[in-house]
């Protein structure tokens, strides 16, 4: 099929599109849950808020899924050392999504006020707290993570969880958490009206624009301060997996690659130019267009994080040598042609579901269509 070279660009391609599209619609349910306990000023209101991503949020989940089986399954060492060293994070994560389903399938099983505001404040936590141990995640693929690779090419972890909470990463998280808040009230402008939709394009006018400011602070503060490792020798883009056949250093520039492509610059143009765009058409109530815009200003910035790091995956302050990359971590070249006939077979029909899905529900959710379907909406 494709050379061993290629199989790992085209795997490496197709692991940044299941992130941008996990991104993309995972992040607007985040953000539609963390909101919901401010956009929504009652009962019904809150119901009308939950009722635009009902029909679709644990299909939008099935990215994560996807994510998860790919770097198990192409990226075979990122998988063992990530959720092994960072166990706890991935622990906090998953426990913190587990508010999402109860508190969709549970919060009006009940009419007391207290019990649906309570399961309010679950569907926030299950929203807000993510996207910020994600946006986490992304400062410390920057930094760095403290590991080590023995000569068996056994993964040892070096840090902790607190060790993980330094400024840089702690920026992105909130940048994270602004994204999906972001994101997600432009699109419950496109998806309600009156009072929630105002509400939600006030959110998305300010987030969006305090969002470049952050997004722009971060890019001078990985430019100017944090050093970027490169490879010095390596055994070649075809050779066997094997990290610990190269050697590194931290002489490198983040943008080395966008001067040497200089199309990449694509990327962080779309970010800077998309989000402050999808701000002020949200603010002027253009929302499909708004939600259009934040999609390319989002995916742009993950791309852009994407086309700084290659052909880095992890990289290790223990051991520079140690870190993984396109070349040194993925799975055999078998392993791969038959992952790629797998995935495009199937990730076709998840997209064109996906896309047959949004389509069959897309339109404003009233409080008239509360009052009607009582017993068949959340």
């Amino acid at each position: 099929m494709f050379d061993y070279e290629t199989m790992r660009v085209i795997w490496w391609v197709i692991t940044g599109a299941v992130v941008t599209g996990f991104v993309l619609t995972v992040g607007f349910d985040f953000g539609i849950g963390a909101l919901l306990p401010f956009v929504g000023r009652n009962d019904v209101e809150r119901r009308v808020v939950i009722n635009t991503i009902g029909p679709t949020w644990d299909g939008n989940q099935v990215w994560l899924i996807l994510l998860g089986g790919a770097i198990f399954a192409v990226w075979p060492a990122v998988y063992a050392t990530l959720f092994s060293g960072l166990y706890i994070a991935m622990l906090l994560v998953l426990y913190t999504l587990f508010f999402r389903p109860v508190g969709f399938d549970y919060r009006s099983k009940l009419a007391s006020p207290t019990w649906r505001n309570a399961w309010d404040w679950g569907l926030f936590i299950g929203g807000a707290v993510p996207p910020v141990l994600m946006g986490v995640l992304v400062g410390n693929l920057l930094v760095g993570l403290p590991f080590h690779l023995d000569g068996n090419l056994r993964t040892f972890y070096d840090g902790s969880f607190f060790g993980l909470l330094t400024p840089f990463p702690l920026l992105c998280g909130v940048i994270g958490v602004l994204a999906c808040v972001f994101h997600g009230a432009v699109y419950l402008s496109c998806r309600t009206e009156g009072a929630i939709e105002q509400r939600a394009r006030r959110i998305a006018l300010i987030g969006g624009l305090v969002l470049v400011v952050l997004i722009v602070l971060a890019a001078a503060w990985v430019i100017l301060g944090i050093p970027r490792p490169e490879i010095v020798t390596a055994a070649g883009p075809g050779a066997p997996s094997n990290p610990m056949a190269k050697t590194v250093d931290f002489s490198g520039s983040w943008l080395a690659n966008f001067l040497a492509h200089p199309r990449m610059f694509v990327a962080p143009a779309l970010a800077v130019l998309g989000v402050p765009a999808a701000a002020v058409l949200a603010g002027s109530g253009r929302a499909v267009a708004a939600f259009a815009a934040s999609s390319v200003g989002i995916g742009g910035l993950l791309w852009t994080v994407g086309f700084g790091l290659f052909p880095f995956l992890l990289i290790s302050t223990t051991d520079p040598r140690s870190s993984l990359t396109i070349w040194d971590a993925s799975a055999s070249h078998l392993n791969l042609q038959w992952s790629l006939a797998i995935t495009l077979v199937f990730l076709p029909i998840v997209l064109l579901y996906t896309q047959w899905a949004y389509r069959v529900i897309w339109g404003k959710v009233t409080e008239a269509d509360i009052a009607k379907g009582d017993h068949t909406l959340y």
